[in-house]
């Protein structure tokens, strides 16, 4: 399965952390490199150092700095995608859930006004309900043929429970309408609803948020791609 880059660095993240606060780092160290199922010639090759040195530093005889550690976690991430990403699938299920089928999903470092998120998604309002100077704390981005294909109603619930005081931004979008329409059986709500280039934008829709008092906005960004960038450098 494909892991999204946003999931792959924040497990780095976890783990480099998790190695850095351990009492016994080198412990630490052992432990992820058995989760993900490498020996230490596996690990010691990707790294392109001897298997001593590797051992050195497990066995508490050398202690790792922050260079080595990211090296040490850069190499387990590369072991476990030449593996078909079996270690990083289960984290990514335990840790994530939902998340690991969102295209993005991104916590902004201050709060963003809506007006930001607008101009940064070279998008338009096309309903009554926006305040400029509303704020939101970051946003979630899927594709809406996966939300309809593969989510199960817990995935739903879960999603919109992410959503709370974030952008939800769906991709893949052909009217509105089945997004909206979910969004509105749900009991929690996103504060903002953000469609990417729908082909043409359901009347349904838009009165479907005006009723559940959601702004909506209909996002040009030429690609999705661009539009993660241009969201993302928001905050």
């Amino acid at each position: 399965m494909g892991i999204p880059n946003f999931v792959k660095e924040e497990i780095a993240k976890k783990i480099a952390g998790e190695i850095a606060l351990s009492e016994i780092p080198g412990q630490a160290m052992k432990n992820w490199r058995e989760f993900f199922g490498a020996s230490i010639r596996e690990l010691a090759k990707i790294m392109g150092i001897s298997p001593g040195v590797v051992s050195d530093y497990e066995k508490g005889k050398r202690m790792p700095g922050s260079k080595f550690i990211k090296r040490y976690v850069e190499a387990l991430l590369k072991y476990d995608e030449r593996h078909g990403w079996r270690g990083l699938s289960k984290l990514a299920e335990t840790i994530w859930g939902v998340g690991i089928k969102a295209l993005d999903i991104y916590e902004f470092k201050r709060p963003v006004r809506f007006e930001e998120i607008v101009t940064a998604a070279q998008g338009y309002v096309v309903n009554s309900l926006f305040e400029p100077e509303n704020t939101l704390k970051g946003f979630l981005m899927f594709d809406s043929l996966t939300i309809i294909e593969e989510f199960s109603p817990q995935d739903f619930a879960m999603m919109m429970t992410l959503a709370q005081n974030k952008v939800l931004v769906f991709t893949g979008v052909t009217t509105g309408k089945p997004s909206m329409v979910a969004i509105r059986i749900s009991y929690i709500k996103p504060s903002m609803v953000l469609l990417h280039k729908p082909i043409k934008l359901d009347r349904l829709a838009v009165r479907l948020s005006e009723k559940e008092g959601i702004p909506l906005v209909v996002s040009l960004s030429p690609s999705v791609t661009e539009l993660k960038r241009r969201l993302r450098s928001l905050a």
